[in-house]
């Protein structure tokens, strides 16, 4: 039996208006992970990844540092045991 882990995150930063959204659903969806991203209106991005645990780790390193125009300043994420679980990963 595979594990899933359901991790929700949320970034802070230079985050919105530099394609952050579609680069962390590449980077989710070439980890074959579930999810989805979206812009909040405080400016900061939330994420729901859920998959394999390595896999999810490596995305979070990732979205660590951003595609090349953002500046993440803070990146807080904990596992989240009561998502529901998604099918594929979406921006909203």
């Amino acid at each position: 039996m595979t594990r899933i882990h359901s991790l929700r995150g949320f970034v802070a930063g230079r985050v919105q208006g530099v394609g952050f959204r579609y680069f962390v659903r590449r980077r989710a969806e070439d980890a074959g992970l579930a999810g989805f991203v979206r812009n909040l209106p405080d400016g900061r991005v939330e994420f729901l990844l859920q998959g394999a645990p390595d896999a999810v780790d490596a995305v979070v390193a990732q979205i660590r540092i951003g595609p090349p125009h953002a500046r993440v300043s803070e990146l807080r994420a904990e596992i989240d045991a009561q998502a529901v679980l998604e099918s594929g990963f979406s921006i909203r």
